[in-house]
């Protein structure tokens, strides 16, 4: 992805037909881009922002905390067995091209997402088939599971639902039409994209849809046009931010850069607590991380105050474990790995005698966009050196990472991510985090095995009272906590540069507030 800096950010702007500070029916949004525009493909943190947009789903989340809120569908009605769900859409929702959204697309859509077993298909592969889909009349829709699936309802907003039509006119050699929907949109959402001048992951311009189903009667002076350009080098966003070229920054601002925008006149930060939590994985298949005492001495090496308090300000809460701290299924009583170099040499020195072999430098991939993995490793890098062993950073980025996680052999060592609210229910981490079923996608990419979680993730899928599986999830969590899986470093509070011109912002961790629909700008 290119970077933006000094003259080539000034030239990127000066391409813009209206610059943002000069039009109050447009904003510059300086966040990052997808790495494609297939919802059905791409699962990561930017496309939820694309998709919110430009896309439609059957259920939406809305707000802090998030509320599930029936969208394209106007109710839905669930079996006894929790095998049969069935969804009634709204009449009279149009899609950018003004043909009518029916059954006919919600089936292909989900059938679509679930034959090509990419993006968020994991969520629902286990328990539904393609066929498990099917039309009851122009506004109603069955699935038909293979067993009960606590979270079906909860991950039903992951699904864009696209133009049939539009994307099947577009089929390449039985590609299912992503060659073409990987730089075109078919969908019905309240923005519309401009195929024409669309730049993958560099520029992306949208323009309101003034046919958008929910209407604009809560919002009565929305965004005309918004110019979404990323700005990869943080402190090269923050003085776009301050001159008035951007309205918005990333959501992952770092704590010294806070202070700059606050500072400045005319921007501020919007501080909201989220459910995203900060991660360093481990490879639990590949040596010396296939050790359980090596990677408890990883953990203690890892000086979690310094980081939290000192480099980030304390604006994040330490997390314990795989699961958001406020969030149900997150035990109460889960006790953090500590920095204590003491117990870290004796974990190293015990897998040593266990024949673990530390010798080799040991590699922690950073994002190299984002400042705080790279932050994040060195904190690490520092610990280890303290018990004698290397580790090396390497500049990477998200998509080379997230394709690096397909096998045990190209996942890293280590490396340093987030795990974001793509849906609201313990099955978004610790469900698809540490299920064996999941392995070979980024969620999964500690590559960690043990029955019993298997057993216990499995079982609260299957159950529908909450407490029941409340005690599953707590306890797969002491298990995977216990083996050190993975380090766990705090609960985003999340952060994000704004313009004062830029109104309206409505935080939802679904999507990490970036739906436009609710926001306006003034003079």
């Amino acid at each position: 992805m290119r970077t933006l800096t000094g003259a080539a950010l000034a030239a990127a702007l000066a391409m813009l037909p209206v610059a943002a500070a000069a039009d109050t029916d447009e904003i510059v949004w300086g966040d990052t881009l997808p790495s494609g525009l297939d919802p059905h493909v791409v699962y990561d943190v930017p496309m939820q922002f694309y998709m919110l947009n430009v896309y439609d789903g059957l259920y939406r989340y809305v707000g802090n905390p998030p509320e599930l809120t029936p969208w394209l569908a106007e109710s839905h009605e669930v079996s006894d067995d929790g095998l049969q769900w069935t969804f009634t859409l709204k009449e009279g929702v149009t899609f950018h091209d003004g043909s009518p959204l029916t059954a006919d697309d919600v089936v292909y859509s989900f059938q679509r997402l679930l034959t090509m077993g990419r993006g968020p298909s994991g969520a629902f592969l286990p328990v539904l088939a393609p066929e498990g889909v099917e039309k009851v009349d122009d506004l109603t829709v069955s699935f038909t599971l293979s067993q009960a699936y606590a979270p079906f309802l909860a991950a039903i907003p992951l699904v864009a639902i696209v133009n049939q039509d539009a994307v099947e006119a577009n089929v390449v050699d039985d590609d299912w039409g992503s060659g073409w929907l990987t730089s075109n949109g078919a969908g019905s959402g309240a923005y519309i994209p401009d195929a024409e001048t669309y730049i993958p992951q560099e520029k992306l311009d949208l323009a309101i849809n003034p046919d958008h189903f929910w209407g604009w009667d809560d919002n009565a002076d929305p965004i005309e046009i918004v110019r979404a350009y990323p700005v990869q080098e943080t402190s090269t966003r923050v003085l776009a931010l301050i001159n008035g070229d951007i309205d918005a920054t990333d959501s992952y601002l770092p704590t010294d850069q806070v202070e700059r925008v606050e500072a400045a006149e005319g921007v501020g930060v919007a501080s909201d607590e989220s459910m995203r939590i900060m991660i360093i994985r481990m490879n639990n298949q590949r040596a010396p991380f296939d050790n359980e005492n090596f990677r408890k001495c990883v953990s203690h090496a890892f000086d979690y105050e310094a980081f939290i308090d000192v480099v980030l300000g304390g604006f994040p809460e330490r997390n314990a474990g795989p699961l958001p701290g406020n969030l149900w299924g997150a035990p109460d009583d889960l006790e953090p790995y500590s920095y204590d170099l003491e117990a870290a040499a004796e974990y190293c020195d015990a897998a040593r005698d266990e024949g673990a072999e530390l010798d080799r430098p040991l590699e922690i991939h950073i994002q190299s966009a984002l400042e705080q993995t790279t932050q994040a490793a060195e904190i690490l890098q520092a610990g280890m050196a303290a018990v004698g062993v290397t580790v090396e950073l390497v500049a990477s980025t998200w998509p080379t990472l997230t394709s690096a996680a397909g096998s045990v052999e190209t996942t890293p060592d280590m490396w340093v991510h987030w795990v974001s609210t793509y849906f609201v229910d313990p099955e978004n981490w610790i469900g698809q985090m540490y299920d064996t079923t999941f392995a070979g996608t980024w969620k999964a990419s500690s590559w960690y095995a043990d029955e019993r979680v298997d057993e216990l993730l499995q079982a609260a899928r299957a159950e529908t009272d909450r407490d029941v599986r409340t005690g599953y999830y707590e306890e797969a969590s002491r298990i995977i906590v216990a083996d050190a899986a993975d380090i766990w470093i705090y609960n985003t509070v999340q952060l994000r540069g704004l313009s004062d011109r830029l109104q309206g912002y409505n935080f939802s961790p679904v999507g990490s507030g970036g739906e436009l629909r609710w926001m306006s700008v003034t003079d």
